[in-house]
């Protein structure tokens, strides 16, 4: 039975829920920018303030004052480090479409990370209680911390210091003046830099206080980043993006939920968490007090100038030419051994994979975080019918595929009501219901041990399936072009550059983003089968956040617009992921690093930087004065 101190747990928890989202919202709300790498913050007040009153001033620990100020350093680290990432990363991806900034944040939090287990070390700090409110008090049959009264008590302070900041202040004003229209602003004389400067720093300070507050209840770890993001996604996307009123509505639902949750199904409190921001976003596609997704984004953040477009029309010379270098470097591969032989076959799975997530992007303008799920019941769907049914390689595949078919068909619906962000949790949320079920279903997946000792493929059959595999990428490459140049393509296109004004002359947008949503999740749903088939195992982890993301880094590093995009991208990813991890210690910081100037340098992806070093060639050649004998008499 729920009990009043599962309440009580639920409203404290809430406290730290709406700290992050709070921050998150006003950086959004200011700069229109979903850092992704909001929890790093987070991680980085906790971790500062451990090892401020743990290792380095200990006594601080045993003195309610002093502790209480290690903890506003703590948020003071936050805030100075979202300083130095407005001034080095986020400024600069002002104005970029939505979906990049959300990838350079992520490449910031892969460099924070790094930056932090090199400062801190890997181990948990265990921070001691917080004096004075280290005992309990006895509510009903049960004992609640004192501390996370204390911690109640809060929230409602730090929602009303951030009223009056807003309503009240100068400051908070114009805050909220650039939320509503920053041109307008800067066109009567307010200089815009300052107050996204301002609110970033209010934000990440949020975050480092937040992760200093939960200190005294659990210790500061470096996966504290990723445990904290995806429910303070869920807090900003259900209470509605830039509103903070709804953040923290959002906020107190969710923790009640999470406490709930905790409670009666313990094994299952994500999926909850997910499934009630889902209920709302059916409702309510803006989450509760949120405006239209078409009031801050345009085709889900990843329309570009018509003129960025051509890549996935390159001229019919180029085409053979590239395919034919394609399958020489696949040979190669093959002939290098056991290890560039495996390394090549994850590359080309992933570059199916990515290509099907490429589709919707590109195409229709569709933003999926959740991707990883339909490659998740293509490998679980080929993996069951093998050990189950004893199916051969291109039956298991056809029911991976049809796994894939069935739930995008369910889910589609909700596709053509939502876009932007609010799509990408909604598919997120599937994922990790998908996620959760293969965690949990033991009798029918295994759990966490997985399925393991598949022979979909025997040693004999290995050149054969890499063969397939090769071929495979070429034809979705060339599906992929066909598609862009033909009328389903044109009028995808169209819904996703202007969908009233499709609408309006005939065209169905809604079924057109059905019908390639389903499509994509086909492709991907093959890729997973093909995935089991080469690892002769699968696991929970496919359906992952982490996977999604593997999917949105090839798309993006490569080129959305780019028909060849996921296919660089996915042998950059693949290569970097397996020579860097054995040679060097800090990868994935590095990975970062190279994410965040891609996205600023070139936002197009690596092809993209190619057509732009081209063509600034071509202007330089143009400006260049002529040389001696070059003249006309």
């Amino acid at each position: 039975m729920f009990s009043p101190i599962q309440l009580l747990g639920g409203l404290s928890y809430a406290t730290t829920l709406f700290l992050m989202a709070a921050g998150l919202t006003l950086i959004f709300g200011v700069t229109r920018i979903v850092n992704f790498a909001h929890g790093s913050f987070f991680m980085l007040g906790a971790l500062f303030t451990a090892h401020w009153v743990t290792n380095w001033f200990p006594a601080w620990g045993e003195s309610a004052p002093l502790y209480l100020f290690a903890m506003l350093l703590g948020a003071a680290c936050g805030g100075l480090a979202g300083a130095i990432a407005e001034f080095t990363l986020l400024r600069r991806m002002a104005g970029a479409p939505g979906l990049y900034q959300l990838v350079a944040t992520f490449g910031l939090s892969l460099a924070l990370h790094d930056a932090m287990q090199w400062g801190f070390g890997p181990e948990e700090v265990f921070a001691p209680r917080f004096p004075g409110l280290g005992g309990s008090v006895r509510i009903g049959d049960g004992y609640f911390p004192q501390y996370q009264l204390a911690m109640i008590v809060l929230g409602p302070l730090v929602w009303l210091g951030l009223h009056l900041l807003l309503r009240r202040s100068l400051f908070g004003q114009r805050l909220r003046a650039a939320t509503q229209d920053r041109a307008m602003l800067a066109a009567l004389g307010v200089n815009p830099g300052p107050l996204m400067l301002g609110a970033v720093v209010l934000g990440c300070a949020l975050a480092g206080l937040g992760g200093a507050l939960v200190l005294p209840r659990e210790p500061a770890n470096l996966q504290m980043a990723t445990n904290v993001i995806v429910e303070t996604f869920v807090v900003v996307v259900t209470g509605g993006l830039g509103s903070i009123g709804g953040a923290s509505f959002a906020a107190l639902l969710i923790g009640l939920v999470h406490a709930v949750g905790t409670e009666l199904f313990p094994q299952a409190t994500l999926v909850i968490v997910f499934l009630t921001m889902a209920v709302v976003l059916v409702v309510r596609p803006q989450g509760i007090n949120g405006v239209l997704a078409a009031a801050h984004e345009t085709g889900g953040g990843v329309r570009e100038a018509a003129q960025k477009f051509r890549g996935l029309h390159p001229g019919r010379f180029w085409m053979p030419v590239i395919a034919a270098a394609f399958v020489l470097l696949s040979g190669l591969a093959w002939a290098g051994g056991p290890y560039w032989q495996a390394l090549a076959a994850d590359a080309l799975i992933l570059m199916i994979f990515g290509i099907s997530l490429q589709a919707i992007m590109a195409l229709g303008g569709l933003v999926s975080f959740g991707h990883a799920v339909f490659f998740a019941l293509g490998g679980y769907g080929a993996a069951l019918s093998h050990s189950r049914w004893g199916a051969s390689l291109p039956l298991a595949l056809a029911v991976g595929c049809a796994a894939a078919l069935a739930v995008a068909a369910v889910f589609g619906a909700a596709v053509v009501r939502s876009a932007g962000v609010y799509l990408a949790m909604l598919s997120l949320a599937l994922a990790q219901v998908v996620w959760a079920g293969a965690s949990q279903w033991v009798g029918l997946t295994g759990g966490d041990n997985g399925l393991i000792g598949l022979t979909l493929v025997s040693d004999d059959g290995r050149p054969l399936f890499y063969a397939l595999l090769v071929a495979l990428v070429l034809v979705a490459v060339m599906a992929l072009r066909r598609l862009g140049r033909s009328v389903l393509g044109a009028a995808l296109q169209a819904g996703r550059d202007a969908p009233l004004r499709a609408a309006a002359s005939g065209l169905p947008v809604g079924w057109l983003k059905y019908r390639i949503f389903v499509e994509s999740a086909v492709l991907a749903g093959l890729a997973g089968g093909l995935f089991a088939a080469h690892k002769g195992a699968v696991f929970p982890s496919l359906a992952s956040v982490s996977t999604s993301v593997d999917a949105l880094l090839v798309v993006l590093l490569g080129g959305v617009h780019q028909l060849w995009g996921a296919v660089a991208g996915g042998l950059l990813l693949s290569y970097a992921s397996a020579e860097l991890g054995r040679e060097v210690t800090y990868w994935r910081g590095l990975l970062g690093v190279f994410i965040m100037l891609i996205m600023v340098a070139a936002p197009s992806g690596l092809l993209g930087l190619g057509d732009l070093l081209a063509g600034i060639g071509r202007r330089w050649m143009r400006a260049a004065p002529p040389g001696p004998g070059t003249g006309t008499g």
